[in-house]
Order: structure tokens, then sequence, then C-alpha cells
């Protein structure tokens, strides 16, 4: 069992994402943490393979949180993206656009992946990267339009969240489902456990040293 730094147990710390996701299952269980926005180029390189790219925005991400707040206490960031064979697909640019990414996932698998990384210093302290392969079942134009007038395809890569209205949509799932939503919790706690970070109701339990 690997020794957690005490004297930083219960810590809170900032989460660089604006994703309303992945404050929610942070929230849920039982993290304190304040969200901040940096800024970061998204555009991905020439040739970027797609873990390369997941990997850099993540990091890019978490060293910007950390220099936008001068340090004052360990920056979360992430990235999720959908990856169709070699491809990353992003989120839709309107509504023709979200119809044309679900048609191309319908009958077919695709991997989510997303990069979590925390920086405690200057340089991204740690990173790990989460692939589920997803099905879907075949969709037909109708139901593929319904979901697209509800709205929800339009800020999600891939053009669907699982835990809502695409919950139907998926005939198969290999690996943890809170990454599909946006953060891959059993690995982002284990991350933030090894910097002293708990849950508000687990960390006396933590500072006891009673941890398995």
């Amino acid at each position: 069992m690997s020794e957690i730094p005490t004297s930083n147990i219960n810590a809170s710390f900032d989460l660089a994402s604006g994703s309303p996701r992945r404050r929610q299952l942070l929230a849920e269980a039982g993290f304190s943490f304040e969200i901040i926005r940096p800024e970061v180029d998204e555009t991905p390189r020439p040739g970027e393979p797609p873990l390369e790219y997941v990997r850099r925005m993540a990091a890019g991400k978490s060293a910007a949180g950390f220099a936008m707040t001068r340090g004052r206490r360990p920056s979360l960031g992430a990235d999720t993206v959908i990856v169709l064979g070699a491809r990353i697909v992003g989120k839709p640019a309107d509504y023709e656009d979200a119809v044309r990414i679900l048609s191309m996932l319908s009958g077919r698998s695709h991997n989510v992946v997303t990069s979590v990384a925390l920086t405690t210093g200057y340089g991204v302290t740690a990173i790990e990267t989460v692939s589920t392969e997803v099905v879907f079942r075949p969709l037909s134009q109708a139901e593929i339009r319904a979901y697209c007038d509800t709205g929800e395809p339009m800020d999600k890569s891939g053009a669907y969240a699982i835990q809502g209205g695409a919950a139907g949509f998926v005939a198969f799932r290999n690996g943890s489902v809170t990454n599909v939503v946006g953060l891959p919790m059993e690995e982002t706690a284990i991350m933030l456990a090894s910097y002293g970070i708990f849950p508000l109701n687990l960390a006396p339990v933590a500072a006891a040293g009673l941890f398995f």
C-alpha cells in the first residue's frame, strides 16, 4: 500500500473544465472542488493520433488551470473524444451534423477515450487514459432525428449522452460507463487519493490511516 500524504488529506482542488457532466460526477462522489475555465487551443495537430491528442488536451487543461490560479491548489483536467476507427468524432456543428454523426455510429462499434491529468506543481504530475468500447444498435433516421430534436446531442462529443436519451441506443458496452459520461471515476478517485485528496465522507478514514 502506498503512503498517503496526510498533510494534504481532504484537500480541495480546481476542476479545469466547464463540463456539467464532470462536475456532477465529482460532486455526487463527494469531492470538494471549484470550477475554473482556462483557455486551451483544442485544434488537433496534423496527423495527430487520437490517443496523443486526448492526452495532450487533458495535460494542457490541467497545466493551464494550475497556472491560471498561480498554483493555489491541485488542478484536474480532462478531455474526452469519440474514436471511430482511427478518426476522432467531435461535437456536432449543427442539427444536420448531429444527424450525420449518429448515422455514422449507427450499428457500429466505437471507443470513448478520456484522459485525466492532475497538476500539483509546475508540470503534469499524473495522467491516466481510459477507453470504453460502445456498440450502437442500428438506428432509424426517424429515431435519430427525434433524438436530435431534443437538443441533447448538440454539446456532446459523438452527438450523444449515454446517461440521457441515447441510453437505448447502446447494444453493448465494455468498460467504464462514467468514462462515457465524461470522467472515469474509478481512475480519477485513485489518482486524487494518491495525492491525499479524498471525498469529504472518506477524509476522516484516510487521515486515520484506515484505508485498504
